[in-house]
């Protein structure tokens, strides 16, 4: 039998840490947003790197993938629960960028967002954030990193403006 090395630990309680992580969050995405993704009422569960026993995942209740907390620059990476939820709780624009309805069924099936697709993005975000992708009915397709800034997405006809870590089956 092969055994291949975890990287993480088995799941457990993440009260005693959760003002840490909602501290993270709200540095990352404000306070509306940490309050929105860390309400009460949810409880979830982190996973520690193995070597460094550093927080890495956390998860819900139900053992599935919340938010990855990334080693290098200890922010978050948006999973497609968490875009579900602060697509929920937060106005349209904000933390957006809202594609055209053609290009919505391809990229379900793969590829990036480029900048000819977006049909609006938050000014607010900046080359490296983490986003949100929705049509105009603010339908969630997918999670993702900032390639341009959310001005230069609207002004630019060329390039890759969103690289999508996660997107939408349905």
């Amino acid at each position: 039998m092969i055994r291949f090395k975890q990287h993480v630990t088995q799941p457990e309680d993440a009260t005693p840490y959760i003002d840490y992580i909602h501290a993270i969050a709200e540095f990352q995405f404000g306070s509306e947003i940490a309050s929105c993704l860390f309400k009460s009422g949810l409880t979830f569960k982190i996973q520690r790197s193995v070597n460094t026993w550093r927080i890495r995942n956390v998860l819900l209740s139900d053992n599935s993938l919340f938010l990855v907390l990334r080693a290098q620059d200890n922010l978050f990476s948006l999973t497609l629960k968490a875009g579900e939820k602060i697509r929920e709780c937060v106005p349209v624009p904000r933390l957006r960028v809202i594609i055209k309805e053609e290009v919505k069924d391809i990229l379900k099936k793969q590829g990036n967002v480029f900048a000819k697709h977006v049909m609006e993005a938050d000014t607010s975000l900046r080359a490296g954030d983490e986003a949100i992708v929705v049509t105009t009915k603010d339908e969630l397709i997918a999670v993702g990193k900032m390639r341009l800034s959310g001005e230069e997405v609207t002004e630019y006809k060329k390039g890759v403006a969103l690289t999508v870590r996660e997107r939408s089956k349905t």
